[in-house]
Parts: structure tokens; sequence; C-alpha cells
């Protein structure tokens, strides 16, 4: 039943009670890493981030004239848990002598 100030579809995308916060996506939990280095290839992000848990997909976008990456990638993972893990490790963390910034990529937040 929907609560008051809530629209019936939100309850049906919502995992828990709460009404904002992260949001699954049909991927899984998807995490957005960004200020990564240029030359970062998809095998460093795995080595570095499967220890949180099983990753389901890494995307990491290229810049199509230089091959460099543009700076940012997205990996999902199937548990919310192992995504929470990696953002509170990750976040601030140091990776190929850049510091991270780590966290959900799709956030629900009151307007």
């Amino acid at each position: 039943m929907a609560t008051e100030g809530t629209k019936k579809k939100d309850i049906f995308d919502r995992l828990d009670d709460s009404i904002f916060g992260p949001i699954k996506s049909i991927e899984g939990w998807v995490i957005i890493v960004t200020n990564l280095h240029e030359e970062a290839t998809v095998q460093d992000l795995s080595d570095r981030f499967s220890e949180f848990g099983e990753i389901q997909n890494i995307e990491l976008p290229q810049n199509r004239r230089t091959g460099y990456i543009t700076g940012y990638c997205l990996i999902a993972y199937e548990n919310k848990s192992e995504a929470e893990d990696a953002i509170e490790e990750m976040n601030g963390a140091e990776f190929m002598e850049q510091t991270l910034v780590v966290g959900f990529a799709f956030v629900y937040e009151e307007k």
C-alpha cells in the first residue's frame, strides 16, 4: 500500500521501505568511478574492484579521437552490499596515482 506522498510505482521500484537513495538498474547496483587515470584499463579496474564482489559489468568509455578513456567508468555489482563496500573502500583511495571519487550511479533524491 502506498504511503502518503509516494506513488504506487515508487513502492514497486524500491527494494526497501525507503523512498530516497540508490536505485538498482537492470544490470544490478551500479557505481560510478571518476577521476580515473587516462591509461586505466578494464583489467586494472576488474583486478581492483573484484575484491568487493563479483562484477557483473564494467563500462569504460573511450575518447574516439585520442583512444584514452574519458575519466570515468560504471561498474555493476549483483548485490547492494558489494557496491556499498566498494564505495566505502575506494572513495578517496589512490589508484594509478589518482584519487578516485566513487558513488552510486543512480540515486533517487528528494526534489
